[in-house]
């Protein structure tokens, strides 16, 4: 057998200094495959069953209550070790185990948002043209329009009557229900439509969800067609047209979450960007079996690919209050738990795709099978919009990830110039709440149909976990 050389002085030096990231499968600790295969089916079952904001707060109260979460009382005392939530207008959900210290030494929160890109249905949407029935959508989140074209849809959301009763509406996921689509032009005929910019290919009022085309009965007059849809929607949900006016309805790929290449090391569904993130923020906080050190906060929120604006996104006052609640519980100024906690803004980033890699800076990327990935800063070129986290919070997840075996990388989003984009962390800082980005790197982002690696998911679970337990 040959004799291993010994290393050179330069050889020794090398080796202690440079930073050599590794393949995370090269990285694995034993055992971890099945652990990555075991919470990535469970993370598919949770992409199935919300694909929408009101969908995923329904699953994550379920899940909760089989926990031991209760919702919280205001007022009430809480001890080391309470499990609380509170349902924020069924859009938003807040989740809290309370800690061995009080919440005058912070608490500790990840944040995710479970709203995704899609078509919603406007307000008066239904019509009829031609003998066809559609319905009017206005796109919601930054989306490339075409790319939602002749796919299939499914249509969720909630239909609030006249009488003030609510029902639920999910069409187009159980075997043998019907489902939409948005049309496109015939390439045969699309030479002008070839010449228009990406952004004008189609326009948002092409974006037109297709309803059906048999007529009512030779005896209904105009527009049959309509008539036949409303007579279908009365039957099923009880509603008239008017009803519309007071709808929350959306149109979201059919498709479900399904393994992708032949060694099934990637997860693709629709609406990873941020539900991947949202899993594992949710799973970690569920998985608390002991009181944590510092109080665990989750926070699973609304709006963040409109600005985070309203009742349910991160602007919103809601989180305040639920901390503010949790607060007087203990007698601790919200002010004094603010400035003492951390969050981990828990939000995808792109993943290194070397098909476009032009827009890249590949020293800075984040590449598949790195594991969870740290923004310090997101943004837009100079730095706008970001909160840009301290050397000092870096090194605090450095150490925490490196001190619980978490796989981890650095990155940013592209080529300074290029653009870029924003998550909660700002709204959060803005609290003066020391914040840092983590998520899972995403091929495809913003597309109907997205792209994760499994391993960067279960990274990001353990990391997550990792950040609520930590003792210090």
């Amino acid at each position: 057998m040959e004799e291993k050389k010994e290393q050179t002085p330069a050889q020794k030096l090398r080796e202690e200094l440079f930073f050599a990231p590794k393949n995370g499968y090269d990285r694995l600790a034993a055992g971890e495959g099945e652990k990555i295969q075991t919470y990535c089916e469970g993370y598919k079952t949770f992409l199935d069953a919300g694909k929408t904001e009101r969908e995923c707060v329904d699953y994550a109260i379920v899940k909760a209550q089989a926990a031991g979460f209760r919702p919280l009382v205001r007022g009430e005392k809480l001890q080391p070790g309470d499990k609380v939530y509170r349902n924020n207008r069924g859009k938003s959900l807040l989740l809290a185990v309370i800690g061995q210290e009080g919440l005058d030494q912070g608490a500790v929160i990840g944040a995710a948002h479970i709203d995704s890109p899609r078509l919603d249905l406007k307000q008066n949407p239904l019509y009829e043209d031609k003998e066809l029935a559609y319905c009017k959508t206005h796109y919601y989140g930054g989306i490339k329009k075409y790319q939602w074209t002749t796919i299939p849809l499914a249509l969720h959301g909630v239909v609030v009557r006249r009488d003030g009763t609510a029902v639920s509406v999910r069409i187009g996921e159980d075997p043998g229900d019907p489902q939409f689509t948005v049309g496109d032009l015939l390439p045969h005929l699309a030479g002008d439509q070839a010449k228009k910019t990406m952004g004008s290919i189609v326009s948002a009022e092409q974006l037109n969800l297709f309803m059906g085309s048999r007529p009512f009965d030779q005896e209904a007059g105009s527009d049959r067609v309509k008539l036949g849809i409303l007579a279908l929607l009365q039957e099923k949900y009880g509603m008239v047209e008017e009803d519309f006016l007071s709808a929350e309805l959306m149109a979201v790929p059919a498709a479900k979450a399904v393994d992708i290449g032949l060694d099934r090391s990637v997860i693709g569904a629709y609406g990873q960007d941020d539900r991947v993130c949202a899993y594992a923020c949710l799973q970690a906080i569920l998985e608390l079996t002991e009181a944590p050190r510092r109080t665990a906060v989750c926070v699973l929120a609304d709006k963040e690919e409109i600005g985070s604006l309203g009742v349910t996104g991160m602007q919103s006052a809601a989180f305040d209050i639920f901390m503010s609640d949790l607060c007087q519980a203990q007698g601790v100024p919200l002010k004094a738990c603010y400035e003492s906690s951390f969050c981990l803004s828990a939000d995808v980033t792109a993943a290194y795709d070397p098909n476009f890699a032009e827009v890249y800076e590949v020293r800075n990327s984040a590449f598949f099978n790195y594991g969870v990935s740290i923004s310090k800063y997101t943004g837009a070129r100079g730095k706008s919009g970001a909160s840009d986290a301290s050397a000092e919070v870096v090194g605090y997840v450095r150490r925490v990830f490196a001190d619980n075996g978490v796989i981890w990388q650095l990155a940013e989003l592209g080529k300074t110039d290029q653009g870029g984009g924003g998550t909660v962390a700002c709204y959060m800082a803005n609290r003066n709440i020391d914040t840092i980005d983590a998520g899972v790197p995403v091929l495809s982002m913003h597309a109907p149909f997205e792209t994760v690696s499994k391993l960067d998911c279960y990274e990001t679970y353990k990391g997550m976990k990792a950040v609520f337990q930590a003792e210090k």
